[in-house]
């Protein structure tokens, strides 16, 4: 059984608490964007081996262990111990350490793959806790569909918001932001107005008024990447923002522009 993850963008950033338990609350917008991994998983009960391993497309560092998609064959496995031995495999298209959430993602489908391939009759509710162990953004990719966020990321408001009359455009420059690092460098900020009202405003507004807080710190650090930001505006982006932590910055263009970027060609850049 097939499935392709998707990853996704955040429209609008900001921390609003550091919490007692290390984690901090946030307040963002969780979009859904197509740009895709593939994961694959087969029985396999007559090899000795829990889980067969192979991935390709790019690299993922450390070892087989410490996989996400492996995580989440373990935590199924705890409440499921029938599960039977498998065969996985992970292309990987989205890149990594860039804000697109695509290591929640495929840990998310896994656990839904996982799920309908064994008949397990996993509830939503049942999923979104399940994900919830693996990662603060991996019960978006349960649902999967535009929410308000708030808390570490796990509380999800579904709304009705649709970027469908633009094309959007990921630029990534190839480099890693360490999330930890981006959280302790971002200034603890409430917004004076709430960000579900500030999504009611006109596109062609958000650009002055909807902020992803990370970039300052980012930016500082990785003047690259501001670089990028810069021309996808002066290029004719009605919007343009970071994306996550970073490092990944997205435009939204009018579906009848035809916008020339011009980046270097090591960067990673889609269409979507």
């Amino acid at each position: 059984m097939v499935a392709f993850p998707n990853c996704k963008i955040n429209i609008g950033l900001c921390v609003t608490e550091k919490r007692a338990d290390g984690f901090h609350n946030l307040e963002t917008v969780f979009y859904p964007i197509q740009c895709k991994d593939a994961i694959e998983i087969i029985e396999d009960s007559a090899s000795k081996k829990e889980i067969s391993f192979s991935q390709t497309g790019t690299i993922i560092p450390g070892t087989m262990d410490d996989n996400i998609c492996i995580k989440a064959y373990h935590l199924l496995k705890k409440d499921f111990p029938h599960l039977p031995n498998v065969k996985m495999h992970l292309h990987k298209a989205i890149p990594m350490g860039a804000g697109l959430g695509g290591g929640s993602a495929d840990a998310s489908f896994m656990l839904k793959l996982i799920d309908q391939k064994f008949n397990l009759g996993l509830s939503v509710d049942q999923l979104l806790n399940y994900a919830l162990i693996l990662g603060s953004d991996c019960p978006f990719f349960i649902l999967n569909k535009p929410c308000f966020a708030t808390g570490r990321g796990e509380k999800l408001e579904a709304i009705s918001l649709t970027l469908s009359s633009y094309k959007i455009v990921l630029v990534n420059p190839g480099i890693h932001i360490n999330t930890g690092w981006a959280f302790s460098k971002c200034s603890i900020k409430k917004n004076e107005q709430g960000l579900k009202d500030l999504l009611q405003l006109p596109v062609a507004d958000w650009q002055q008024n909807i902020h992803n807080e990370f970039e300052s710190p980012v930016f500082k650090a990785h003047p690259e990447i501001a670089a990028i930001k810069s021309t996808l505006i002066a290029d004719g982006a009605i919007y343009a923002s970071m994306s996550g932590t970073g490092s990944t910055v997205y435009g939204l263009f009018e579906k009848n522009s035809a916008p020339q970027l011009k980046f270097p060609s090591d960067y990673f850049l889609k269409w979507v």
